[in-house]
C-alpha cells in the first residue's frame, strides 16, 4: 500500500524539500489550503483533504481536518487487526507522516489585535492531528519543527525511522500544544484584546498554564555542574525579552538573575523613555503625597552583586547616581552588574570602565560612550527598552510551583508613629529608601542620605545583624553620615531603633505591625527620631 503524508503548514520553511523528498520516494501528499497551493507551484503533486473526506473546507477554513477518515488514519494501530479491518470496512486508509504547524497565536496574542481577531489565530484542527498522530507514535511519524525534517529525511533514506525518534518527535508534540493551549488560557484569564478579566477567581486557576519557549541552552547553571537554559514567555512583552545585546560575552545563567534584578530596581524610579511611572507612584498620590517627588529630574543607577543591590543612588546626572552607587559599596561592586534608567553618556562610561563590570544595561548609549564601554572586550552592554511587565512570579520548589503576584505596592499608609515627625528634606530619601529597599534580600536594611544608599544589609537570620551591618558600612562613607533607615519589615524589638540612634539616624521608615511596635516607638521618642509607618511588607526571600 502506498504511503501517505499529511501536511499542513503555517511554517513553510524547508516544507518544499520535504515534499520533494517524499513524492520521490513514492508517497502520497494529502494537503490543505495554501499548503497544498504552494506545493503545486513546485510541481509537487498533492490531494486535498477534502477528496479524502468526501466533505469540503468550509466555515472560513475553520473546518477542514476535523473528520474520521483523517483521524482514524492516524489512530489506527497497524498491529492490531481490528483496527485494519475497520479501515478496510469503512474504505479508509492509514496515514503514516504528519507534518503540521499552527497558527501563530503565540505572536498573534501580542500584537494588540482585538479580541475577536486573535481568537481566529486559535489552531484546533493543527493541535488534533498533531496528538493522534503522536499517541500513536510507533506508526506514524509526526512533525512540528522544520529543524526536524533533514534527521526525519535521513531515516527514512536508511530504511527505517527507529522509536527512539519516532517517540522524541512525539514529546515535541506535546510539549508545543502544552505550551499553546496555555498561552490561549493566559490570554483569556489576563483579559487581554478586551480588558475584560474573567475574575478574581482565575487569578491562581486550578491549573497553571505555563508557555514558555527555549531562547538558547546556557553555558552552564548557577554552577559549573549544572546545566541550564533560557527560556521566554511565549506571548512576548517582558523587560528581558526585549534587551538587544550591543557587544560583550554571552550572557550566563547567573548573569540573567542578576541583570532582572538589577533592571527591575533601576526602573523602580521610572523610566521616561517607556513612560514608565516610579513604583508605587499611584500609592502616594492617593495618600495626597507628592508621588514620585523623590525620583524628580534625575536619573537612577543600580549595581547588582549576587542577585542583591550593593549600591543605588538617585542625581541629577548619571555620572552623579553612578559615583554614589559606586561609593555604597565600593569593593562589591567589583564583577557586578550595572543598571541606569537614563541613556549613559560618554562621562559616565568613563567612570563605569574604571572598574570590572559584567554587564552594563540602560536604555541607550551614547556613540561616544559605547565606543569607551566596547574597548572592555568581554563587557556585556544591554540595551533596555521597557520596565517590567509581569503580573505574576513563579518560583520552583520540590515537586511544585509557588505562584504569586508581582509585588507592585508601594506602600498603604504614611502614619507618623512618633512624637517627632520626618523633616522635610528627609522625605524625599525615606520615599527613596522604601522603594530601595524592597529589591534587597530580607531581612532588609538601608541606609540612605541625599537619595543615595550608604549602607546596605540583607540575607541575614535576624534584623539587627542587618541593622548593624548596614549601619557600619554607612559609617565608613566619608562625608556621608547616616541619616535615614528604611526596613523591608517590622522591627521585632526595640534594638534597631537602638543601633539606629547610636549611629546618628534621624528617621526610620518601616511597615509596623509587630506586637512590640510600641517598644520600638517609645525608643524613637526617647532619642528624638521620627519613624513612619507604611502598613506594607516588602520581604524578598
Amino acid at each position: 500500500m502506498k504511503k501517505r503524508a499529511l501536511i499542513s503548514v503555517y511554517n513553510k520553511d524547508g516544507i518544499d524539500g520535504l515534499a520533494a523528498f517524499l513524492d520521490g520516494s513514492g508517497w502520497e501528499i494529502l494537503s490543505t489550503g495554501g499548503t497544498a497551493g504552494m506545493l503545486r507551484k513546485k510541481n509537487i503533486p498533492v490531494t486535498d483533504i477534502s477528496a479524502v473526506t468526501g466533505f469540503p473546507e468550509c466555515l472560513d477554513g475553520r473546518v477542514k481536518t476535523l473528520h474520521p477518515a483523517i483521524h482514524a488514519g492516524l489512530l489506527a494501530r497497524r498491529s492490531e487487526k481490528s483496527h485494519m479491518e475497520t479501515l478496510d470496512k469503512l474504505a479508509l486508509a492509514p496515514i503514516d507522516l504528519v507534518c503540521v504547524n499552527l497558527y501563530p497565536f503565540f505572536e498573534k496574542s501580542g500584537e494588540g489585535l482585538s479580541l475577536d481577531e486573535t481568537i481566529e489565530f486559535i489552531d484546533i484542527g493543527g493541535p488534533a492531528m498533531l496528538r493522534s498522530a503522536a499517541k500513536n507514535f510507533r506508526d506514524v511519524i509526526v512533525l512540528t519543527d522544520p529543524s526536524d525534517y533533514g534527521e526525519t529525511v535521513a531515516a527514512l533514506e536508511s530504511g527505517a525511522v527507529p522509536d527512539a525518534l519516532r517517540k522524541r518527535l512525539a514529546a515535541r508534540v506535546f510539549t508545543l500544544t502544552s505550551a499553546y493551549d496555555a498561552a490561549v488560557a493566559r490570554y483569556l484569564m489576563d483579559g487581554a484584546g478586551d480588558g475584560v478579566n474573567t475574575g478574581d477567581a482565575d487569578t491562581f486557576p486550578s491549573f497553571w498554564p505555563l508557555s514558555l519557549k527555549k531562547i538558547q541552552n546556557l553555558r552552564y547553571g548557577e554552577n559549573g555542574h549544572q546545566k541550564a537554559a533560557l527560556y521566554f514567555n511565549t506571548a512576548g512583552g517582558g523587560a528581558l525579552p526585549a534587551m538587544e545585546q550591543l557587544h560583550g560575552k554571552e550572557l550566563s545563567y547567573n548573569n540573567i538573575r542578576d541583570l532582572d534584578l538589577a533592571w527591575k530596581a533601576v526602573t523602580a524610579f521610572g523610566l521616561s523613555a517607556a513612560g514608565a511611572a516610579p513604583l508605587g507612584d499611584g500609592d502616594l498620590e492617593r495618600l495626597g503625597m507628592s508621588g514620585g517627588a523623590e525620583t524628580s529630574g534625575a536619573a537612577a543607577c543600580c549595581a547588582v552583586k549576587h542577585n542583591t543591590p550593593c549600591g543605588i543612588a538617585l542625581d541629577g546626572s548619571l555620572a552623579g547616581a553612578f559615583e554614589k552607587t559606586r561609593a555604597c559599596d565600593p569593593v562589591s561592586i567589583f564583577g557586578g552588574i550595572v543598571a541606569a534608567n537614563v541613556p549613559v553618556d560618554a562621562l559616565t562610561a568613563e567612570k563605569l570602565a574604571e572598574i570590572f563590570l559584567e554587564i552594563v544595561a540602560a536604555p541607550d548609549f551614547a556613540p561616544d560612550a559605547l565606543e569607551i564601554l566596547k574597548k572592555k572586550k568581554n563587557l556585556r552592554i544591554m540595551k533596555a527598552s521597557f520596565p517590567p511587565g509581569e503580573r505574576r512570579e513563579c518560583i520552583a520548589v520540590d515537586g511544585g510551583m509557588l505562584v504569586q503576584e508581582t509585588d507592585r505596592k508601594l506602600l498603604e499608609k504614611w502614619e507618623v508613629v512618633t512624637k517627632t515627625s520626618p523633616a522635610a528634606e528627609d522625605i524625599a530619601d525615606l520615599v527613596f529608601g522604601l522603594r530601595a529597599v524592597a529589591f534587597v534580600k530580607s531581612n532588609a536594611i538601608m541606609v540612605v542620605r541625599d537619595r543615595a544608599s550608604t549602607g546596605i544589609a540583607g540575607g541575614q537570620v535576624n534584623r539587627i545583624w542587618s541593622a548593624e551591618q548596614a549601619l557600619a558600612r554607612s559609617a565608613g562613607i566619608s562625608g556621608a553620615p547616616s541619616r535615614v533607615l528604611a526596613s523591608d519589615a517590622f522591627f521585632p524589638f526595640p534594638d534597631v531603633v537602638e543601633a539606629a540612634a547610636a549611629a546618628g539616624i534621624r528617621a526610620i521608615i518601616q511597615p509596623g505591625g509587630s506586637v512590640n511596635d510600641s517598644l520600638s516607638i517609645e525608643a524613637c521618642d526617647r532619642h528624638g527620631i521620627a519613624m513612619v509607618f507604611t502598613g506594607t511588607r516588602h520581604f524578598r526571600h
